[in-house]
C-alpha cells in the first residue's frame, strides 16, 4: 500500500549566490529536527553543493552515486545537527548541472524510499534561474526566497519570482530577510520588495522572518557548525527557531499534494520553458 503521509516540501532559493541560502536551509532544518520533526535536507545545488561542507561532514556517497544506480538514497543519507537527515549533493560534476528532464526520473524516484518516513523535505536549490531551480520550485508546496539588503540580491530575487510567476503561474512566495541589522530594517527591505512586485507582478509575498547579521553566525560558519547548535541562545538562533515555528504553523498541504509521490510527479512532469 502506498503511504500518503502528508509532508511539507519547501524549496529554499535566493536568486543569487552569497545571500546565505544554505545557512538558512541548514539552520531552519536543524530547528525543525530539534522540535521532533523528521526532516530531510536535500542539497540540490548539483554544481556547487556545500551543505556537507557547511556542517563539516564527509559523505562517503552523494546523489551522483544514486543517479548512477550505485547505491540507494538511504545509503547516502548522513545525520546532521539534532538528527537532521542530509541528502548530500555533488560538486563540480557537469553532467548533473546539465541534466535533461528524463534524467530527473531516476534521481527523484529514489525518494520513493522516504515515503512514510518524513514530515518535511527542504530543498536547498542552486542560485540563479536554471532549469533545476525552476523544476524544484515548481515541485514544492512552499517557495522561500532568501534576500539581503543588496541591490543585486533584490534584483535577482525579483527576476526569479517574475520567471516563476509569468511562465508558470506561481503566485505566492515566502520571504526571509537575511543578514539584517534589525527587524525594522528587515521589514523595510520586505516592503521595498513588495512595492516592486505589487507594481509589476500579481503575486503575494509573505514575510516569514529575518536573520540578524551577527558575529556568532560567522563564528559558527568557521567552525562548520549550525549556529542553532553551536550558539543556541544567540539572536540568530532564536530567529531560526521562529522560522521553523512559522513553517510548522502553515496550513497543511492541499489534498493530494502532501506526499512524496506528488512531489516526484511534479518534478518530472513540470513543463520547463526554454530560456
Amino acid at each position: 500500500m502506498v503511504n500518503h503521509k502528508p509532508i511539507q516540501v519547501v524549496a529554499v532559493s535566493g536568486g543569487k549566490g552569497g545571500v546565505g541560502k544554505t545557512s538558512v536551509a541548514v539552520n531552519m532544518g536543524a530547528s525543525l529536527a530539534q522540535m521532533g520533526k523528521e526532516v530531510f535536507l536535500f542539497d540540490a545545488d548539483f554544481g556547487l553543493s556545500n551543505v556537507d561542507v557547511v556542517l563539516g561532514l564527509k559523505p562517503k556517497f552523494t546523489i551522483a552515486n544514486v543517479i548512477e544506480n550505485e547505491c540507494t538514497l538511504e545509503d547516502i543519507v548522513i545525520k546532521g545537527p539534532f538528527g537532521l537527515n542530509i541528502v548530500p549533493g555533488s560538486s563540480g560534476i557537469q553532467s548533473l548541472v546539465q541534466m535533461q528532464p528524463q534524467n530527473y526520473a531516476g534521481l527523484i524516484y529514489a525518494f520513493n524510499s522516504l515515503m512514510g518516513k518524513l514530515d518535511t523535505l527542504i530543498i536547498d536549490t542552486a542560485a540563479g534561474i536554471s532549469d533545476s531551480v525552476v523544476r524544484f520550485a515548481l515541485a514544492s508546496q512552499e517557495i522561500i526566497i532568501v534576500v539581503c539588503d543588496e541591490p543585486a540580491s533584490i534584483a535577482d530575487s525579483y527576476a526569479l519570482m517574475k520567471l516563476l510567476h509569468k511562465s508558470y503561474g506561481v503566485s505566492r512566495f515566502r520571504i526571509v530577510v537575511n543578514m539584517s541589522s534589525s527587524l525594522y530594517e528587515a521589514k523595510k527591505l520586505f516592503a521595498k520588495l513588495t512595492n516592486v512586485t505589487d507594481k509589476f507582478l500579481n503575486v503575494v509575498l509573505h514575510f516569514l522572518g529575518w536573520i540578524p547579521e551577527e558575529e556568532l553566525v560567522r563564528k559558527a560558519i568557521k567552525q562548520q557548525r549550525a549556529v542553532v547548535e553551536a550558539y543556541p541562545s544567540c539572536k540568530a538562533s532564536q530567529c531560526f527557531r521562529h522560522l521553523a515555528q512559522g513553517l510548522v504553523s502553515l496550513p497543511p498541504p492541499k489534498a493530494g499534494s502532501g506526499h512524496v509521490q506528488f512531489f516526484i510527479e511534479q518534478l518530472i512532469n513540470s513543463p520547463i520553458v526554454v530560456q
